[in-house]
């Protein structure tokens, strides 16, 4: 049974417990905050063994395994450090890092402590990833020449999102899931054995709406140009509500995805536009379950990274971020190791 902890009691720690209360192999163990009443709150209403007023406090606990580390994401790198330090295994909510320099030193101390570490990407690891996979692979639209996503909520009212000094914008809340799926696109069918293949984006390319106070995306488009001049065309908001649609298009045919968020429905059609194929995802907890079930298996192998989500492919994304932050002249306080 794996001793899992939660640091910080924010509203996606509150669907992680929900998502506990309904796996098996796995002990809700403790949840730290650093309010001592609001972590025991949170533990009694998710029935929790543990809670503590301070992450230090929780993390000396010999009993903890693997923490889930879901505070802003200015403070990822900082708390999960921490918790590789405290030799506790961590799985770090996305986007990992605020930029891949940060990336980068956690993987190494992972790698050097022989601890896993993480991220909290859902949709790499739903089933849907796999069943996109598989009908890429199967040839039925042929040879990928083409992908679009698009993924917005009319969320701007949320202050850790248009604040710097939290790493707020569009990009690291919702551009990380368009660019994820993209990647996930054009590597389908490309490795054999399950394992996620990195694939060679050759340009990118992107605008930005900011915000006039702090300098946050509002709202973007990314072309990213791949090494066999296929395209991926992308665009997050979090000034209004979209289909938040994927489309991945073949010489043969294409592929629709409803929800790249969480999918609900994959439609496939042919080359004349009739439809082939519809194909929805199995009922979820939530869709955190995966990547729970994730780490326990690459915890059970000793394994310092989830073959769903590697640490190349962590990188691999945050590297793409922080040009696209370049070209915009976004910077955040807490760029720093």
């Amino acid at each position: 049974m794996l001793n899992f902890a939660i640091l910080a009691v924010g509203g996606i720690a509150e669907t992680m417990a929900r998502t506990l209360n309904g796996m098996d192999g796995v002990c809700r163990y403790a949840v730290a905050s650093r309010s001592l009443c609001k972590a025991q709150d949170f533990a009694k209403r998710w029935d929790f063994e543990s809670a503590y007023g301070s992450y230090e406090e929780m993390l000396s606990d010999p009993k903890v395994d693997l923490v889930y580390v879901c505070t802003p994401h200015s403070c990822h790198y900082r708390y999960a450090k921490l918790c590789l330090e405290y030799g506790k295994h961590v799985l770090v909510e996305k986007a990992f890092t605020v930029n891949a320099e940060q990336a980068r030193e956690l993987v190494r101390i992972s790698e050097e402590k022989h601890l896993l570490v993480a991220e909290a990407i859902w949709t790499r690891y739903m089933p849907s990833r796999k069943m996109i996979d598989e009908i890429i692979a199967s040839g039925m639209i042929g040879n990928v020449r083409s992908v679009t996503a698009n993924l917005g909520y009319p969320i701007s009212h949320v202050e850790r999102l248009i604040k710097p000094e939290l790493a707020g914008g569009a990009l690291l809340d919702l551009g990380v899931y368009t660019i994820n799926f993209a990647l996930m696109a054009k590597s389908a069918g490309k490795s054999g054995d399950g394992e996620c293949e990195a694939v060679n984006v050759e340009k990118i390319e992107s605008s930005a709406v900011k915000t006039c106070e702090n300098g946050v995306d509002l709202m973007h488009s990314i072309t990213l140009t791949f090494d066999d001049d296929s395209m991926a065309v992308l665009h997050s908001t979090i000034l209004s509500q979209t289909d938040r649609l994927g489309a991945i298009y073949g010489d043969k045919g294409y592929i629709e995805v409803q929800n790249i968020n969480n999918c609900e429905e994959i439609r496939v059609y042919g080359s004349d536009n009739a439809q082939l194929l519809v194909k929805r995802p199995p009922k979820q907890i939530t869709g955190f379950e995966y990547e729970v079930e994730a780490c326990m298996r690459a915890i059970a192998e000793g394994k310092t990274e989830c073959s769903e989500m590697p640490h190349g492919e962590i990188i691999h994304v945050m590297e793409i971020m922080d040009e696209i932050r370049n070209q915009w002249g976004v910077r955040f306080p807490c760029e720093g190791i």
